[in-house]
């Protein structure tokens, strides 16, 4: 059984903690290999002085500060050395046997990096919760949204994604990931304080070659909004601007390994089929020195002007849904949303060109992670249409469309009614 580590970041949580810490240690302590431990974000109430006194068998990681969600988790996953960790908020109910098929899952598939279970709610146990739901998604424009909640729509739990499902992203709430995964992709990015970094990890880990997966075996009863209500003009703030910190970030690679395959493929005129990804790298080593730059900087630039491009859109789109904050009585909100583009920009690294272009060489001469290759070859089937398990390798889990189109225009409310939209 793999060293399990269940780890929950805490910030003046203690009515939280009274309430469901109990029955996590008391499930954990049924998994052979697992323990609790609370990292605590400086908390000023009495958090501490509950977990000395009531909770002696946990273990307490202090920190200095309030780190946030990803620099908290950051700070202190670094302190231990179990093997898979699972991320939990103070706000989740859990029964009995939740935590065995995450490790067993993780145990059966070694190409899998974070995998979650089937998030309920704990207002409503027979509806999904809106946080990550059955696995999450993204849209076009890099909007999520879940298998079981379509935007404010949260569909009721009738067994209807009860098989486990490889998707884009999986709900901080409740999160296991790899430690040797963690670590190799940095953890979270810390920058985001909190809100969209399990989203940016878990593409991150998708493009590092490792799999995301929705385990629905195991499912655990989340309130939702304990620290930040679904309106709250800090969360709409954060939700904004670490959305488009996520595409800006994670885009230019995306689209330039999309676009870069597409070019080989077109080099060594071949089609679709079982081979098609070692003939592209076959047809790489074949090209001179000049062509391979070449190629590289095209794949590039191409991936750069995708994310350019969708930013463009998602800063408009942005501007709509402020101007509906305004004319909804909403003044706060509507600030907020400026307030999340100025600091994007303000915040926002440049992806060096450069760097980008060594990226691809690395990737195309077979010099990254062994993990990515296998992930390419495993997706592409002899009767796949052209490109198909090219867009799946790189957007699996993305809509072509815009969601809210989807919800309001076109009156598809709920995913299974937008699913074969999915790329």
């Amino acid at each position: 059984m793999m060293r399990t580590a269940v780890v929950i970041l805490n910030w003046n949580g203690e009515g939280f903690l009274a309430k469901y810490l109990p029955g996590v240690v008391s499930s954990v302590a049924r998994c052979p290999g697992a323990r609790t431990v609370v990292a605590d974000n400086a908390s000023t109430d009495g958090s501490l002085a509950l977990l000395k006194k009531d909770f002696p068998s946990v273990e307490v990681l202090p920190l200095s500060s309030n780190y946030g969600f990803a620099k908290g988790y950051n700070r202190a996953l670094k302190e231990l050395d179990d093997d898979l960790f699972v991320l939990l908020n103070s706000d989740v109910e859990t029964p009995d046997l939740w935590l065995e098929p995450l490790v067993e899952w993780m145990e059966l598939h070694p190409d899998c990096g974070i995998c979650g279970p089937k998030l309920l709610s704990l207002k409503d146990r027979d509806r999904f919760e809106y946080a990550g739901a059955a696995g999450g998604f993204i849209d076009a424009y890099g909007y999520p949204f879940c298998r079981g909640r379509v935007l404010d729509m949260v569909e009721k739990d009738e067994g209807q994604y009860d098989c486990p499902y490889e998707t884009f992203w999986v709900s901080g709430a409740a999160l296991m990931v790899r430690r040797e995964v963690f670590a190799a992709l940095g953890g979270f990015n810390a920058g985001y304080f909190m809100h969209m970094e399990e989203i940016d990890l878990c593409w991150r880990a998708r493009m590092g070659g490792w799999k995301v997966h929705y385990v629905p075996r195991s499912a655990v009863y989340h309130l939702g909004g304990g620290t930040l209500g679904k309106d709250s003009p800090t969360k709409i703030y954060y939700n904004h601007r670490n959305n488009l910190l996520m595409l800006y970030a994670n885009l230019p690679f995306t689209g330039a390994l999309l676009t870069g395959f597409e070019a080989l493929a077109a080099v060594s005129d071949q089609e679709q089929g079982p081979d098609f990804f070692g003939n592209c790298y076959d047809a790489y080593d074949e090209l001179s020195d000049d062509m391979r730059s070449e190629l590289c900087t095209m794949a590039a630039k191409l991936g750069m002007n995708v994310m350019r491009s969708t930013i463009a859109k998602r800063c408009f789109l942005d501007f709509l849904a402020a101007c509906g904050y305004l004319v909804g009585g909403s003044p706060k909100a509507f600030r907020a949303v400026f307030r999340a583009h100025r600091d994007f920009r303000r915040m926002r690294r440049s992806t060096k060109l450069s760097r980008l272009r060594k990226e691809m060489d690395r990737m195309f001469s077979g010099g990254g992670d062994d993990t990515v290759r296998v992930m390419l070859l495993d997706v592409c089937s002899e009767d796949a249409p052209a490109n198909l398990g090219l867009r799946r390798v790189a957007l699996r889990g993305v809509l072509d469309r815009w969601t809210v189109f989807q919800r309001y225009f076109a009156k598809r409310s709920i995913f299974a009614l937008i699913k074969d939209s999915m790329i």
